[in-house]
């Protein structure tokens, strides 16, 4: 007769519980430590692509803004200098290869370099490939300009502190788990209810953080280690829900520099239209004298006029080239004013000697009524706005016509007008006639090349120097333009 080992139900029930308990809090640990693996996975993967991305727009910016033609051997020559730069702002360790895996710059000594050549490869072919070597991801991302890949990005990241909190986390969730198992197989049926009803409480939470509902995680209140869990995973979740937001601060973040980005571009095409408008003046000025010299070839006093305001000039062009190399350095457009005293009456005489060659050539005759007055401008400043004025007055004046420039002190201020004999300005049109590319009349813009920039580059120049300018008079017998500029500093 075979006899049966009888087992109670209460040892049964210690069993069952404490099997239960063991494979839920198994079961909690796999869940959570692999949902939290997975999250720093995205976590480095999102930040590295952000790095990569950001990495490739400010090598774009460096190429676009130095005008490159070969954007490969542009980054082969300047690859050291751009790691180093990156290095700066991302404290990260970074290695970069030309289109061919040659590498080009680092910002560290390789030391004990592990075989990397499978994800440089996978790069080569325009993909993004990592490689995770002990406590560090080996991070590799094609660099592109204009759709072509000119080369490669290496960052090497460190993952210690993932490691060392997943690690924690892990031996975090196995202590609680065994004491949680040996209180729940001591107390038995006693606590049956209450664990059930926490651990699947347990799980929840973690469902909730897995599924991103961070706001409808709560604390269970117990004084024992399933409450520390519970705030332990309260906690977690606290810190996931920040890093999340933080995530989305730092998109926004890139949205706003990709803003001033596109911002900067229209700048720059604004300031190169202003810049070759301000070309064109003096260059005018040269052509015009080498037409006077073929012209009259065997007048001495025109090959000295000639002589000595083309001198003029070229000087003006080669300062001019020598500011927007400047200003190209330090990455703006804007001319710095130097203000220091200067005599009125003798720089507008020398600016309207210097137009003279080319109002003959129209039979146009310059006069000037000037004071000499001293007033406290940027030199270069003041001759371009006088230099724009009267060479606009000589585009829209007929032959035989006539300009007037004039020069006084009233009160606190130095009236300057520029009177001409042209084609005048409707009425209607008057507020117009600073707004950027307005022209009165389209026809005789396209014979003469206007662009309808200079008197808004006058504005902006008086403006800059405190002063005022404005339409004084206008009929179909000419125009009066009226420039104000304080006399004190």
């Amino acid at each position: 007769m075979v006899k049966y080992m009888k087992f109670s139900i209460k040892f049964k029930s210690t069993i069952f519980i404490a099997l239960l308990l063991l494979f839920t809090v198994v079961l909690l640990n796999f869940m959570v430590l692999n949902g939290l693996e997975k999250y720093q996975q995205r976590q480095y993967e999102n930040y590295l692509n952000n790095t990569a991305k950001n990495a490739n727009l400010f090598i774009q910016q460096e190429i676009g803004s130095n005008n490159v033609v070969n954007s490969k051997s542009y980054l082969s020559k300047n690859g050291q200098e751009f790691v180093m730069r990156l290095n700066t702002m991302t404290g990260l360790n970074m290695i970069m290869y030309d289109f061919k895996g040659k590498q080009i710059g680092s910002s560290f000594v390789l030391r004990n370099r592990p075989d990397l050549e499978k994800i440089v490869e996978h790069s080569l072919d325009g993909k993004r490939a990592y490689q995770i070597i002990g406590e560090v991801i080996y991070y590799s991302s094609p660099i592109r300009v204009a759709d072509e890949q000119i080369g490669i990005l290496e960052i090497n990241y460190s993952i210690k502190e993932f490691i060392d909190f997943y690690n924690a986390i892990k031996k975090l969730f196995i202590n609680v788990g065994v004491i949680v198992f040996t209180i729940s197989f001591i107390g038995g049926l006693l606590y049956f209810r209450s664990f059930s009803k926490d651990i699947l409480s347990l799980k929840g939470t973690v469902q909730k953080i897995k599924e991103g509902k961070y706001n409808d995680v709560s604390i269970i209140k117990r004084k024992d280690e399933i409450g520390e869990l519970s705030e332990g995973i309260y906690f977690m979740n606290g810190k996931i829900k920040n890093q999340m937001i933080d995530m989305e601060i730092e998109h926004e973040k890139l949205k706003f520099a990709i803003k001033k980005l596109k911002e900067m571009k229209d700048q720059q095409k604004q300031f190169i239209g202003n810049i070759t408008h301000e070309f064109k003046t003096p260059l005018t000025a040269i052509k015009a004298y080498v037409d006077l010299l073929e012209m009259y070839s065997d007048d001495p006093n025109l090959i000295e006029e000639a002589r000595m305001n083309i001198g003029k000039e070229s000087k003006r062009l080669f300062e001019m080239v020598k500011k927007i190399l400047k200003l190209s350095s330090m990455e703006k457009y804007d001319f710095e004013l130097r203000a220091e005293w200067i005599q009125v009456g003798e720089i507008l005489e020398d600016v309207c000697k210097r137009l003279k060659g080319k109002a003959k050539i129209y039979g146009i005759k310059i006069y000037t009524d000037l004071q000499n007055i001293m007033v406290y401008v940027d030199k270069k400043n003041f001759i371009q706005i006088f230099m724009n004025l009267i060479d606009n007055a000589i585009k829209y004046t007929d032959a035989d016509g006539q300009i007037h420039v004039k020069a006084y002190k009233h009160e606190d201020k130095v009236i300057i007008d520029v009177e001409d004999t042209g084609i005048g300005i409707p009425e209607d049109l008057r507020d117009k006639v600073f707004e950027p590319f307005f022209t009165v009349n389209d026809d005789r813009s396209r014979k003469i090349s206007g662009t309808g920039l200079g008197l808004t580059l006058v504005k902006e120049f008086v403006e800059k120097q405190n002063g005022k300018i404005y339409l004084l008079e206008t009929s179909n017998k000419g125009s009066i333009f009226r420039v104000e500029l304080p006399v004190e500093k």
